[in-house]
């Protein structure tokens, strides 16, 4: 069979044998073209939704909400001319939250009828009065006014009514170019979401979301065919919340020659000799240091030790509110869930409280963490900044990292600017793996690019550069950020928490920074090789 007649295969095949769906055989006969949501009339949701609120409050709620979320998902993975897979996921259901007794009660199902829903309320009150009789103290929830609104991500084009032909052709043509370039494998994917969710609320509000969001990169390896060593980059993209424009508007022809180059230069390049270098860190890189040294350690439910399961809890404790000096002056990092392209943005969150943005450190200074309505009473705050998410209906929302991103320079600079003003140092591009531990405090990073410095211009590549340190030394040593000009989004379309687990897409935005006198070290050498 031809490649083209394979592709064609495939996509009759998605509502069928590659569909992936938990709401039953009836999602056979349906197109893939008409998402499941869409099959129920708005009058009839809302109708829903009251008779979730109604049999809730009934059965004693003080409280209650109702969450309907059809979460869409389609992956395609290619390597070289082949096709490694296709995944298209329709995810439908609807879940009641109550408070009875100052405790919480959960349920969720995937059969929408009248019958469910009320089944399901009584069943999340049933859940409550149970977990009342061994709380220790009751929710309170911090108030928030009431909405009747609707909000989309403002996309041009929908991955989803984008052939799945076109999105093979585009990712073929982007692991040809790296074979041309001189790169003996490519591999390449584009992942699209659409995440559609319905929220109601005793107290009045009536939420309707409809969000997207694109994950596309490709992977080169090289090989040195004398010494059998390889070496490989990934693309310089960007998890975004965006639509397919971004997959159309991207230069990867020109990302994946310069990957195949740099990755042949990395081969050929000498070992960092370990010891205290200035880094400067490009967004492509610093977006995960912001996400595990500022992002984590932010979220109040950590810090008060609600959520250690996953990943651990924070050394940024209350006390530290309003007096750590976490950083230098020059360290200025929000919380943002209206950021343009922001992969956590949105206009609700999944407690119906609207978005905002806030500082969490100015000028250095800790000032503010991550909440939701129910958390924000533990630091004395009248209202939550919008922190609630949960990745499906059939799981409870917690608090989830917004866009946490560190702020421009106020001066002009550009990196080139930066350079020049560098005499002894590392320029780090591109993430790669890393540590840290659990309570976020102590760590260790590397990339996927290192270029020395000496003098105020790049002299060629290191290999091997990982640097150490702990959060607060590192963000203290930051004497320059660059200006708006030069400030770029990265992201992570699947940050881990809680238990039972649930991910969470978030962006994080910066200008390439400098950090003064930060230890370094060989990775071969700390390997013992």
């Amino acid at each position: 069979m031809k490649r083209r007649d394979f592709v064609k295969c495939c996509s009759m095949a998605v509502p069928g044998a590659l569909f992936v769906n938990s709401v039953g055989s009836d999602i056979l006969s349906r197109t893939i073209d008409k998402p499941r949501h869409r099959m129920f009339e708005d009058d009839f949701i809302k109708k829903m939704a009251d008779t979730a609120i109604f049999t809730a409050g009934k059965n004693g709620a003080s409280y209650s909400d109702f969450r309907l979320s059809n979460f869409r998902s389609q992956n395609i993975s290619t390597r070289e001319q082949v096709i490694q897979s296709i995944r298209d996921n329709e995810n439908f259901g609807f879940s009641v939250r109550v408070i009875v007794n100052g405790s919480w009660g959960f349920a969720a199902s995937s059969t929408f009828t009248e019958d469910e829903v009320s089944r399901v309320s009584k069943i999340a009150c049933e859940i409550a009065r149970a977990n009342s009789r061994i709380q220790n103290s009751k929710v309170e929830l911090a108030a928030t006014p009431v909405y009747n609104d609707s909000w989309k991500t403002p996309i041009k084009k929908s991955a989803f009514d984008v052939s799945i032909d076109d999105k093979v052709n585009r990712l073929f043509t982007v692991n040809a170019k790296a074979k041309e370039a001189g790169a003996d494998y490519c591999s390449s994917f584009i992942w699209a979401v659409n995440e559609w969710k319905y929220f109601a609320s005793s107290e009045g509000s009536y939420i309707k979301q409809d969000l997207h969001r694109l994950f596309t990169s490709f992977d080169v390896t090289v090989i040195d065919k004398q010494s059998g060593q390889f070496d490989s980059r990934d693309a310089f993209t960007a998890p975004i919340g965006m639509g397919y424009e971004y997959f159309e508007d991207y230069d990867f022809m020109k990302d994946v020659e310069e990957a195949v180059e740099h990755t042949k230069m990395k081969q050929k390049a000498p070992s960092v000799e370990p010891g205290k270098r200035d880094i400067i860190l490009d967004p492509t890189h610093l977006w995960l240091t912001i996400h595990e040294s500022c992002g984590h350690p932010t979220e109040l439910d950590r810090a008060l030790g609600y959520e250690a399961n996953y990943a651990g809890t924070s050394f940024m404790t209350v006390d530290k509110l309003g007096k750590l000096q976490y950083g230098s002056e020059h360290i200025n990092i929000k919380g943002d869930r209206t950021q343009k392209n922001g992969l956590a943005t949105r206009g609700y969150d999944d407690d119906g409280v609207k978005t905002t943005e806030w500082d969490i450190i100015n000028s250095g200074r800790f000032v503010g963490y991550q909440t939701t309505r129910e958390m924000a009473k533990f630091i004395g705050e009248k209202a939550s900044n919008g922190c609630a998410y949960a990745d499906s209906w059939e799981h409870f929302p917690i608090q989830r990292m917004p866009n946490v991103s560190l702020m421009p320079g106020n001066k002009k600079l550009s990196l080139a600017d930066l350079i020049a003003d560098t005499e002894d140092g590392i320029y780090i591009k591109g993430d790669g793996s890393w540590s840290i531990d659990m309570q976020r405090y102590n760590f260790q990073f590397t990339g996927q690019e290192f270029w020395e410095i000496k003098n105020g211009k790049i002299i060629g590549m290191l290999r091997d550069v990982a640097y150490q340190g702990n959060t607060v030394d590192l963000w203290n040593s930051c004497d320059a950020v660059c200006d708006a000009s030069e400030y770029k989004l990265g992201g992570s379309f699947f940050c881990g928490k809680g238990e039972p687990g649930q991910v969470s897409p978030v962006s994080h935005g910066s200008s390439p920074a400098r950090f003064r006198k930060v230890n370094i070290l060989n990775t071969t050498k700390e390997a013992g090789k």
